[in-house]
């Protein structure tokens, strides 16, 4: 989740919290109206005002971000003990009343369950019954409290909540952190799941011996280009066969051949630059697409490729004269890949009744 979403959220958290002290005024005022409140209506007035502004002042600290700098942005405890101490001085106003209200206690802790840590909620819940209990003591201890008997009955019923919220509260946060226990062990899963499919597309799209890309994995990005082409461009086609590589395996083996091969690859990705596209095209056989590449800029590419690939020595192999073959063509807009492939092929096919060891381009021939 972003930080704009969560702020978003505790932005709505704290308009519940500002709706519930709205209501709680409510009741206040029909508790003096009735009767049952000993404040005078100054009082009250005065009472509404400060809760008013400590609700603007925390209105004010999320809707401009600045709770974002306290350690909790969430500002739960603190607000938890807002609503505590407002509770209480209410209470200690009231008389036959106070049971009524008592009710309050509980819903202001259940706005901390789901955030505060084990610790920081029996702390609240501890001050809630000091705080209730206290004020019957000296209510009792100056012979103003009207019903001692409710009044015990009030704290005991309150001791009985309050320790099972606390209860609550540690089954709550223990299924939340065996929650994210979980959900951090499948994130994990499907990062390594992320990997072996990445590691999968890879290998299907790589050839195994080379690293280059496989004939597949060419045709499917060649299409692609050839889609995306755009008026005017003109991309590059080159066919490239390794010369007299089934004489390299007759006499030196297929360890040697496989070693020819992986030469010409680490030639071929110093020459080509990148966004080029070069695969295994099948066999001794390769292809190379050259993505907005005029005649002069293939040929050279080709012919830097060919001229690298002569100056290969193999280690711990005496296998000299290595030399390609290149044929090149152009694709257009609107160009066919096949066709483009098998123009490729013919020029290829006649550096190859040129002696080898050339590079001839489609449209030369053409010419012809």
């Amino acid at each position: 989740m972003t930080h704009k979403a969560i702020q978003s959220l505790l932005r709505k958290r704290f308009a519940l919290a500002a709706g519930t002290y709205g209501l709680a005024l409510m009741l206040f005022w029909a508790a003096i109206f009735t009767g049952y409140h000993r404040a005078s209506l100054a009082q009250g007035l005065v009472t509404t005002g400060l809760v008013v502004a400590s609700q603007a002042v925390l209105g004010w600290l999320f809707l401009s971000g600045r709770n974002l700098r306290f350690r909790d942005p969430s500002l739960t405890e603190f607000q938890v003990l807002l609503g505590l101490a407002w509770q209480t001085w209410m209470m200690a106003s009231l008389e036959q009343a106070r049971g009524t209200f008592l009710v309050f206690y509980p819903l202001i802790l259940l706005f901390g369950l789901f955030h505060l840590p084990r610790r920081k909620f029996v702390r609240c819940a501890v001050l809630v019954f000091f705080s209730f209990a206290a004020l019957n003591l000296w209510e009792g201890y100056q012979f103003r409290l009207p019903d001692p008997g409710l009044a015990a009955l009030q704290v005991g019923v309150l001791f009985v909540v309050l320790a099972w919220l606390c209860l609550y509260a540690s089954y709550v946060q223990a299924s939340r952190l065996r929650m994210r226990q979980r959900r951090f062990a499948l994130q994990a899963h499907q990062d390594t799941l992320r990997g072996m499919m990445r590691q999968l597309e890879d290998l299907v799209a790589t050839d195994e011996l080379t690293g280059l890309y496989n004939r597949r994995h060419f045709l499917r990005l060649a299409s692609r280009e050839l889609e995306l082409m755009e008026p005017g461009t003109i991309h590059g086609l080159a066919l490239i066969d390794l010369d007299h590589f089934k004489r390299i395996n007759d006499v030196h083996g297929h360890a040697a051949g496989d070693q020819v091969l992986q030469a010409f690859a680490g030639v071929a990705g110093a020459c080509v630059r990148e966004g080029d596209v070069l695969a295994r095209y099948g066999g001794e056989e390769f292809v190379l697409l050259l993505p907005n590449a005029d005649p002069d800029r293939l040929t050279a590419c080709c012919e830097r490729l060919r001229l690298a690939f002569t100056q290969v020595e193999l280690v711990g192999l005496a296998v000299g004269n290595l030399s390609l073959s290149v044929g090149m063509t152009l694709v257009c807009e609107d160009d066919d890949l096949d066709d483009a492939l098998q123009s490729a092929d013919q020029a290829l096919y006649r550096a190859k009744r040129d002696g080898r060891n050339r590079c001839c381009a489609a449209w030369e021939f053409s010419d012809a």
